[in-house]
Formats: C-alpha cells, structure tokens, sequence
C-alpha cells in the first residue's frame, strides 16, 4: 500500500518544493473587481517574485519544522531565507532562458515515469495520488520542470569549471585500489615462524633465518605444505598453512599489503609484525575479475545535409566517393579531405578502438555488420549520411581505463557540490535583485 507523504521525499528533486495554491490568499490583496491581487515581494533582473511565492515556501517550511519538534526559528529568519533562494533559483532559470536551457513534455514525463514506476504507481494514476498528498500535479510538474531546468544547467556551467590533476587521481586511485582490495575475497596459505615480545636479539634474528630459508626453498620448488606443517605455528599448520577464503576486510592489513603485489599462486616476500615472521602464498583471489570489453575500430567519412544539399544528393555524393576509394584505395586520405566530422577527419576518419554502444545504434548495426577492410554502402544517421571502414574487433582489457574513468568521475562529484554554491553565488553577486518591505 501506498504510504502518505514518502512520495514527497521520493518525487522532488533535491531542492524542490511542491505546494498546494488554494490556501495562502493572505499574502494577497483584494482588488477593485473583487479579486485577489497578488504583490511583489523582490525584482530579479527583469523578473519578479510574487509575496504568494514567498508565503506559500514560507508556510510549508513552517510546517514541516513545527512536525519535527525541534526550536523554531524566527519567522523573519526563515523569510529571509526563504527569499534568498528564491532569488538564486529565479536567477538560475533566467540563466537557462537565455541559453535556452529547456525540458521538453517527453523528458518531464519520463522522469515522473521512473519515479511513479519506482513507487509502483502507473504513471496515469500518478496525478491522483499526488492529490491524495495534497499537491496539485500542475503545481508538481512545473516545479519538477524548474528543477531539472536547473540541474541540465548546472551540469552545462559548472561541469567545464571542475578539473581533475594528476596528483589528485593518482592518491585517489591508490586508495580506492586499497578500499578494493578490502572488499575482494582470498584464499591464502601462510606459514608463521613466531616471535614475542620477550623474545631475545638471538631469538628474533633465528626465526627471521628460517623463514629467509623457508622462502628460499619454497621459490626453488618445495612443497609449500610440507614445510607449513612441519615448521609454522599457525593455528592452520597442519591444514598446509591453508587459512581458506576469507574477505579483506577479514585480515590484517600488513597481510593484504604482502599479497597485494604478487600473482596467484605466488609467495610473498617474508614479513614481521608483532606476532612473528610470516609467509603467504595466494591460492585464488575473488572480486578482482578484469573488466574486458568488446571494441571495434572503425574510420568513416559524414556528410552533412543542408539547404542545397538534400539526402539523395548527400548519399550520391558518398557513392561517388566510395567507388574513388575502392578504386584508389585510400580512405584515409580522402576522409582528411572531404569529412565533415572535424574530430576523425585529421585522423583519416579513424575512430579509434571505441566499446560496443558508443556509437548510435544504426552507425553500429552497420559497423558490425561489415567483414573487416569491408566498404559500407552509404547511410544516414541523425548526424547526417556516413560510410564505414570496418577495421576490426578485439575483446580488450579496459579495467585500468575503466577504473581511471570512475575516479575522474567521482572526484568530479566531490567538488560539484562546493563549486554550484560559488557559482550561484556568482549569479546571485551579478544579478539585479530589489526586495520590497513584505508587510
């Protein structure tokens, strides 16, 4: 069953607020027809802020604050802070006019698709559920449309702002690579040679002998077994040294760090900690799988259409050129001269060895299904009409770009949040704003 007001945390985006239109007319004046007349409560650039907008904000907030029980603040308080995002949020939307930031009815809807789908509500039901939480789903829409107005903008103005150096992934990547290993799973033997706290110069110096010599003998090929049982003291001595499978997480990090260099089936290199001398041999590790991706190298020459040159013209331009080709037989050449895609054409069309689904879907469905060195007839995607060179195919071992790619992407995040406050506050310092005495 539907639970009552979850849906309002679930459905607004971040920071917006959905409210209902019909219960704040004192905020309004009553007019010489007999109907309320609304005031303006500040003027941002040439926009304005109705008092209603305020009030309406100002109630809700009020409210929500009076339903947790804790102190209140000053009502004068919440107003001023309440205008003050106002402001920055209408500040934000002239922005995205300008540079005709917009959502389209298609984009809006499927986002209130995925959420009405992720609270299990089909979409058509959608506005009367929301009228069961008090919310106008017009009211609803607009904000909604307001806000990933705002978001679309963000990512256009502030992404370009966030830079990544390479002090900065590399410290990252190292500890993610040490969160990583935590989280996989190992299967070790190990071989303990003890040492304690009392143990003497002598003592100490025997033990770090043997297991130098145990080392020695295991890398020359003895039984790793053998010698555990006849020379460690761990409690699994007897077992071969075979601690079994364990998580990360499970050991103890000088452990993780002498086998987080060497392969499967490997020794590591002796090592001390406060309980003695140590050997361990990695027999099978899990969660560490290459990430392998299916690739294809392609090069292609576009030809873009416009008033004078229409489709039929565009493809019987390119059958022209692909008879030249094959004829002379040099693509790359002639993609240098006459591509209209600016970012292959100084390659001779090449694109490089991209993952399966980079490319829209019927560039795609053509590239694979060409033999290699294979022609493409001409075709027209979205970007206009191509033909293709099929290169190849490798399954490649993408783990390290991979990995390079989500670090980028997650230090990125962690500044986002810093850098939209500056830049608002940046649009907020350049705009025009007057507030008007409320009362």
């Amino acid at each position: 069953m539907f639970k009552k007001n979850k849906i309002v945390l679930k459905l607004i985006v971040c920071t917006a607020i959905i409210f209902n239109t019909n219960i704040f007319s004192q905020t309004r004046e009553l007019g010489g027809t007999g109907e309320f007349i609304d005031g303006i409560a500040a003027i941002v650039n040439d926009g304005v802020i109705l008092r209603s907008e305020v009030e309406q904000q100002l109630e809700l907030i009020i409210a929500n604050l009076e339903k947790q029980e804790g102190r209140l603040p000053p009502r004068d308080v919440i107003q001023e802070q309440v205008m003050e995002r106002l402001i920055i949020q209408r500040v934000q939307l002239q922005r995205a006019e300008r540079f005709g930031v917009r959502i389209s009815d298609e984009a809006l809807n499927a986002t209130i698709t995925n959420v009405a789908q992720n609270n299990q509500v089909e979409f058509k039901d959608f506005p009367k559920i929301l009228e069961a939480e008090g919310i106008n789903y017009k009211d609803y829409r607009k904000e909604l449309r307001e806000q990933l107005t705002i978001d679309q903008l963000r990512q256009r103005d502030v992404a370009s702002r966030i830079s990544v150096s390479e002090s900065e992934l590399e410290s990252f990547m190292v500890l993610q690579k040490d969160q990583d290993a935590l989280n996989y799973g190992y299967n070790l033997s190990h071989i303990l040679i003890p040492i304690s706290s009392s143990s003497s110069n002598n003592e100490t110096a025997k033990a770090e002998l043997l297991v130098n010599n145990l080392y020695k003998k295991i890398s020359d090929g003895e039984n790793f077994e053998s010698l555990a049982v006849e020379f460690s003291k761990g409690q699994q001595a007897l077992n071969g040294g075979n601690l079994g499978w364990m998580q990360g997480e499970q050991l103890p990090n000088i452990f993780i760090q002498a086998v987080s260099s060497i392969e499967t089936e490997q020794i590591s290199q002796p090592f001390k900690s406060a309980s003695g001398f140590h050997l361990l041999r990695l027999n099978a590790i899990k969660g560490n799988d290459p990430i392998l991706e299916d690739q294809i190298n392609v090069r292609h020459i576009l030809i873009k259409t416009n008033e004078v040159l229409d489709d039929s013209a565009a493809e019987e331009k390119l059958k022209t050129i692909r008879n030249q080709i094959i004829s002379e037989g040099d693509f790359g050449a002639v993609a240098s001269a006459v591509s209209e895609d600016s970012g292959s054409a100084q390659e001779g069309g090449d694109m490089g060895w991209t993952a399966q689904g980079f490319f829209v879907p019927e560039f795609e469905s053509v590239a694979n299904s060409l033999n290699e060195n294979e022609i493409s007839m001409p075709f027209k995607t979205r970007y206009g009409w191509h033909i293709i060179e099929f290169l190849g195919k490798r399954t490649f071992d993408n783990t390290e770009e991979i990995q390079k790619r989500k670090a980028i992407s997650a230090i990125r995040n962690s500044k986002l949040s810093d850098e939209i406050e500056i830049w608002a506050r940046e649009l907020r310092d350049e705009a025009f704003v007057e507030i008007l005495p409320f009362n």
